[in-house]
């Protein structure tokens, strides 16, 4: 999870009236950075994982494992010696070495854990990797009550499903207005429930997420879920559901919560220059797919074997907020673009390097761009590849907006 800001965060019906100006404001700190680090050299290659975990609380005497709430508990527990240090430099300036830092999730069962200082790209560093890797979890478990453990893995199986939760609350919040995930999953911080409402509030209905059931030999033919209360009448989007929201033969999910509720281990780099950061997207986009597929772990959702063992799908449409103009579903009346993907998905456009490989043919699909923003890059120097990534960025509203942080300074 990136950096969290404290502050108020803006419902839609205001957010939606800022999004040009925090549009605007966006692209010219764009410009302000690239100006700065455009011919910056020879900086070193850092990067660094993020792994993150899941509590699990274990009822033995029931046979009972649940996702457990104390996970934002435990977060503040491990936060306090990097707080205590922070504290401690500014006093007396001495530099910082940790082993570990923590971070939030959007699940308040999860915890994300990084190394304390980013890696070189020394045999060392690569040595160091796996180490650190268990140290996390042995920090991790100091903390934890005799009834918990820490699970790394993609998708939780009975998130959603029956008596998943510790402890246990019923599926009636406001934010996600869920038939299945009550809002207590949700981490405290402001941020990720306005993001959550947001996302359902500019899209105009709850996200409807359809993963394809597993046929066995007992599994009706077509499989109509019976555990969707279809006769829920508590918001206004229970309705979808029997509406058609539930496609036959799927595993319906309605919250953002299934997608961001998932958990992976991240890489994170940082280029020496530009130019190879280029080149490290372009070829990152096609060795993920082929990561992703050696990697899929998660064939289970809300307690149904799914057909498929990749979470991408889940969490690229748990937080697409395409109105149905956009998604091309309905003329183009208010929106501004039809957009063919969720905002979570796979690149649409390379950016090419210097390092010969790419060609001009590669980029085969039409891009949908903000030709307003993209004539402004090409105006102030930028080259066509970019300036046609980031107006394409730009065609996105933003969806979590902090009342204090309005006025920026862009420079």
């Amino acid at each position: 999870m990136g950096l969290l800001s404290l502050g108020t965060p803006l419902p839609w019906d205001q957010a939606r009236e800022l999004a040009q100006e925090v549009r605007k404001h966006g692209i010219e700190q764009f410009l302000h950075i690239w100006n700065n680090m455009k011919d910056r050299k020879r900086d070193r290659l850092l990067w660094g994982d993020e792994i993150e975990y899941m509590l699990i609380s274990l009822d033995h005497q029931r046979r009972r494992a649940r996702l457990s709430q104390r996970g934002h508990e435990l977060l503040s527990l491990l936060q306090v010696e990097e707080t205590e240090s922070l504290e401690r430099a500014g006093r007396t300036g001495e530099k910082i070495e940790l082993e570990a830092l923590w971070r939030p999730e959007f699940g308040r069962y999860m915890i994300e854990g990084t190394p304390g200082h980013p890696y070189n790209s020394t045999v060392n560093d690569l040595v160091n990797v796996e180490a650190n890797m268990k140290r996390r979890r042995e920090i991790v478990t100091q903390l934890m009550d005799e009834n918990e453990i820490i699970l790394s893995v993609g998708s939780y199986p009975e998130l959603g499903s029956g008596d998943f939760l510790d402890p246990p609350h019923k599926a009636n919040g406001p934010f996600s207005r869920s038939l299945f995930l009550p809002d207590e999953v949700i981490n405290p911080h402001p941020r990720f429930r306005t993001l959550a409402g947001n996302i359902r509030e500019r899209r105009g209905s709850k996200v409807a997420i359809n993963m394809p059931i597993f046929h066995d030999l007992n599994t009706p033919r077509p499989f109509v879920d019976p555990t969707i209360p279809y006769t829920r009448d508590l918001f206004p989007g229970d309705k979808e559901a029997r509406e058609g929201a539930a496609l036959p033969d799927h595993i319906y999910m309605d919250a953002m919560g299934f997608g961001m509720g998932c958990c992976c281990l991240q890489i994170t780099l940082q280029a020496p220059n530009v130019d190879q950061a280029r080149r490290l997207y372009d070829q990152l986009a096609t060795v993920g797919a082929v990561m992703m597929s050696l990697s899929a772990s998660s064939p289970v959702f809300r307690g149904y074997l799914a057909d498929v063992d990749c979470r991408w799908n889940v969490i690229a449409a748990a937080v697409d907020d395409r109105t149905l103009e956009e998604r091309g579903q309905a003329k183009l009346t208010n929106d501004r673009f039809a957009i063919p993907k969720s905002r979570y998905g796979t690149i649409d456009t390379f950016l090419g390097s210097s390092d010969g490989h790419f060609k001009p043919e590669y980029n085969d699909l039409e891009l949908v761009y903000d030709k307003d923003i993209y004539q402004h890059l090409a105006g102030n120097g930028i080259d066509d590849l970019m300036a046609k990534h980031v107006s394409h960025l730009f065609i996105r509203d933003p969806l979590v907006i902090f009342k204090e942080l309005l006025n920026q300074d862009n420079s």
